[in-house]
């Protein structure tokens, strides 16, 4: 299938992060391979640092995406990391007419972050229960170390570690309640024809690979796991295999087969 074929690409960031992490190497490898793609910052996102952010509910992100896809002319595939991948299965409910399939990168799952807090209470209690009194998340993060325990493979030396770091922000904790309990995604409300890819790495600790599986199984899909690789797929070290695997997928997914599915 000419890879003119293949539908554009609308990149949605997780928590802490945004636009740039899709910027640094994922995005511009997609676009080199022929792909039209495109990334946001969900509301108040793109302002690195500790400054509190508004309460934003997820459906506010999901209105931020569902506007920029309308925005365009194409058909188009949103694909979300984390807490984009949330907003996206959020985003399939809506069924928008632009939707031409869905990715899932190492994505909160439809039960929602339930074990991330649980991880949390195991290996850090006082700093989670000190982010929950004080609603800021950005304790979770506030250091490097933290961020290469829970985004990072041994792969990513400390200087890159560090650089990522410093471009990470504090995070919605409506948005975070959200994904605990008060809007989470309903599998069987989406289109079970609508093109869906999930992925994960076999070493992340945010949503481990049973999670990731767990997930892909609600969408009617396989997994694709990739071994040595931690939370931030697009950034970890292999980062190369896995926008190659996507772009494989786009480009059998094609603009045609897409249309019809939405």
């Amino acid at each position: 299938m000419p890879r003119e074929a293949a539908p554009a690409i609308l990149l949605v960031h997780g928590a802490w992060h945004g636009a740039w992490c899709w910027e640094r190497h994922f995005a511009p490898s997609l676009r080199a391979r022929g792909h039209e793609v495109e990334t946001l910052d969900l509301p108040g996102h793109g302002r690195p640092g500790p400054q509190r952010i508004g309460l934003y509910a997820v459906r506010d992100y999901v209105d931020a995406v569902e506007a920029a896809l309308a925005r365009r002319a194409v058909p188009t595939v949103v694909a979300g990391h984390s807490m984009g991948g949330f907003v996206v299965q959020k985003l399939m409910e809506r069924r928008p007419a632009q939707l031409a399939g869905a990715a899932l990168f190492a994505a909160a799952p439809p039960q929602g972050v339930i074990g991330v807090v649980l991880h949390l209470l195991r290996h850090r209690p006082l700093d989670l229960t000190r982010a929950v009194l004080g609603l800021d998340l950005y304790r979770l993060v506030r250091e490097p170390r933290f961020a290469q325990a829970l985004f990072y493979s041994d792969g990513v030396d400390a200087k890159t570690t560090e650089q990522y770091w410093r471009l990470l922000q504090n995070e919605s904790f409506r948005a975070f309640l959200d994904m605990l309990v008060l809007d989470l995604p309903r599998p069987r409300r989406i289109d079970a024809a609508l093109p869906k890819w999930v992925a994960g790495g076999e070493c992340d600790v945010i949503f481990p690979p049973d999670i990731v599986r767990g997930t892909a199984h609600a969408y009617g899909v396989e997994a694709h796991l990739y071994p040595g690789m931690a939370h931030n797929l697009m950034l970890d070290r292999g980062w190369e295999q896995v926008a190659a695997d996507f772009s494989g997928w786009l480009q059998a997914l094609g603009a045609p087969a897409a249309v019809k599915a939405a």
